[in-house]
C-alpha cells in the first residue's frame, strides 16, 4: 500500500481540521492531516475555550461600521482596524460593511445558531463517548454590564436568541452579584446563557489528535504546504516540506491561512485574519468566577478552569501582522480589573496572540469547491472554531461519505461566493 496516499487529505491540524479528520475516520475513510507546526498551535490553542450557542449573533449589525471607524485612532479599542493601507483588507471591510443590515444580521444569526446548537450537542457527546480529558463543564456563560446603555444595545441579541429557541435570562444587577460574588459592585445587569459550556482548548485539541491517531489517522507535523499538482480540474497531489501526498479528496481547514494557500489554487477567499489576544495564569485566583464571563463594555472574556485562568478576546484587523501588542494586552488587564475583585490568576502568566479566520459574512465556509472537483472547504469560523468544530466535522464527513447531513449545508456553502 502506498503510504503517501489516503482517501482524504486534511490541510490544517487545528480544531476544525482534527474534528473533520475524526468524523471522517468514524465514517470509514482513511485520513492524513497536514499541519505546518504542531496540532492546535494556532488559534485553537489560546482562545477562551467557550462553547457558545449564545454567540449566534454576528458582528455584522447596524452601527458596527461606525464602531470600526472610531477605532482607527485607538489602539486599545476592543475592535481595532489598523489605518495602514491594505487593498485586500479594504475590499473585505467594504463587503463586511454592506452586510451590516438587520436583514443580514437575522439571516446570519439563524445560520450561526443552527450550526452552534448542533455542535453544542455533539461536543457533549463526543467528550463523553471518547473519554476526552479537557475540563469540559456545562456551566453556562454570563454577560456582565456596568452601564444601562450597554444593556439596551444588546436587546437585538436577546431577541435573536429567543427567536432561535435558546434560553437567555435577563438579570438585574443584584441578581448578577448574588450569582457571581467574584464581581465588583457597580454591575447594573446581566444575561445568563445556561446552554453554554467551556473546556480547555489546548487539551481538547490534544485529545482530538490522540483519537485521530488511535483510529488509524496520520498526522504529519512540520508539513507546510508548498505546492499543488493538478489533473484537469482535480487536485492530484499536495507537496509539503515533509513530502508529497496523494488523496481522492482534499479538505482545506487552514483557518486564517486559508486565503494565503488559496492563492496557489487561484482562489480568492473572502476572509481576513482577525487578531486576538489572551493572558493565561497557571492557577486561578482565590475568588474565581463560577461561570465563564463576558465583560461587555470592556469586551473581555473570562474563563476559569480548575487548572488555570484566562482573559481573552479583542479583535484587531491588521493583516498578518505578527507579535504581541502590549497596548492590547494591557487593555485586557484593565478591563478585567474594572469588573473583578481578583482580576488576575496566580503563578506564571503566559501572553498569547493568534489569527482568527474571519469570513466577510460571519458564516463559516463549508462544502465542495466549484473550482476544484475534489476540494472541500472547512474554514472561516471566526471566533467560534471550538464552538462549531464538531458540527463542522460531522458535516464534512456527511458531504464526503454520507449519510445525508442532519444540518442544512446551504447557508455555509462556498457557492455563495462562487468558490
Amino acid at each position: 500500500m502506498d503510504r503517501s496516499r489516503s482517501d482524504v487529505l486534511v490541510m490544517g491540524g487545528g480544531v476544525i481540521g482534527l474534528a473533520c479528520a475524526l468524523y471522517l475516520l468514524k465514517a470509514g475513510a482513511s485520513v492524513r492531516v497536514l499541519e505546518q507546526g504542531l496540532p492546535g498551535n494556532g488559534s485553537s490553542h489560546g482562545n477562551c475555550g467557550t462553547i457558545t450557542p449564545s454567540h449566534a449573533g454576528p458582528l455584522t449589525m447596524p452601527g458596527m461600521v461606525g464602531t470600526a471607524l472610531r477605532s482607527l485612532w485607538h489602539r486599545d479599542a476592543p475592535l481595532y482596524v489598523s489605518p495602514r493601507p491594505d487593498i485586500a483588507r479594504a475590499r473585505w471591510l467594504l463587503g463586511f460593511a454592506r452586510r451590516c443590515t438587520w436583514r443580514d444580521y437575522q439571516q446570519a444569526g439563524e445560520a450561526r445558531g443552527a450550526i452552534l446548537a448542533r455542535s453544542r450537542a455533539l461536543l457533549a457527546d463526543l467528550v463523553g463517548s471518547e473519554g476526552m480529558a479537557c475540563e469540559f463543564e456545562e456551566v453556562g456563560e454570563l454577560y456582565v454590564y456596568r452601564h444601562e446603555r450597554s444593556v439596551q444595545a444588546d436587546r437585538p441579541h436577546v431577541e435573536l436568541l429567543r427567536r432561535l429557541g435558546m434560553d437567555v435570562r435577563v438579570l438585574l444587577g443584584d441578581d448578577v452579584l448574588a450569582l457571581e460574588p467574584s464581581l465588583r459592585d457597580g454591575v447594573v445587569g446581566g444575561l445568563l446563557h445556561p446552554g453554554d459550556a467551556r473546556l480547555r482548548p489546548d487539551r481538547f485539541v490534544a485529545e482530538l489528535a490522540r483519537r485521530v491517531r488511535e483510529l488509524g489517522g496520520a498526522i504529519e507535523t512540520g508539513a507546510r504546504v508548498d505546492e499543488f499538482g493538478f489533473d484537469g480540474a482535480r487536485i492530484s497531489h499536495v507537496r509539503t516540506t515533509r513530502g508529497v501526498f496523494y488523496a481522492d479528496r482534499v479538505v482545506m481547514a487552514l483557518g486564517a491561512w486559508s486565503p494565503l494557500l488559496g492563492r496557489l489554487l487561484d482562489i480568492r477567499l473572502p476572509m481576513q485574519p482577525g487578531k486576538g489576544y489572551s493572558l493565561t495564569w497557571d492557577t486561578p485566583p482565590a475568588q474565581s468566577p463560577t461561570h465563564s464571563l463576558v465583560l461587555r463594555e470592556a469586551a473581555v472574556c473570562v474563563t476559569p478552569w480548575a487548572t488555570g485562568f484566562r482573559l481573552g478576546s479583542t479583535m484587531e484587523f491588521s493583516g498578518f501582522d505578527e507579535g504581541l501588542n502590549p497596548v492590547r494586552i494591557d487593555a485586557l488587564r484593565r478591563g478585567a480589573a474594572a469588573y473583578l475583585r481578583e482580576p488576575e490568576g496566580r503563578g506564571e502568566v503566559t501572553p498569547w496572540w493568534g489569527w482568527r479566520p474571519m469570513s466577510v459574512d460571519e458564516l463559516p465556509i463549508i462544502g465542495p469547491s466549484s473550482r476544484w472537483s475534489n476540494l472541500v472547504y472547512a474554514t472561516g469560523h471566526g471566533m467560534l472554531g471550538i464552538s462549531m468544530s464538531a458540527a463542522t466535522g460531522e458535516l464534512v464527513a456527511n458531504l464526503l461519505s454520507g449519510p445525508a447531513p442532519s444540518l442544512d449545508p446551504t447557508p455555509y456553502a462556498p457557492s455563495r461566493f462562487d468558490l
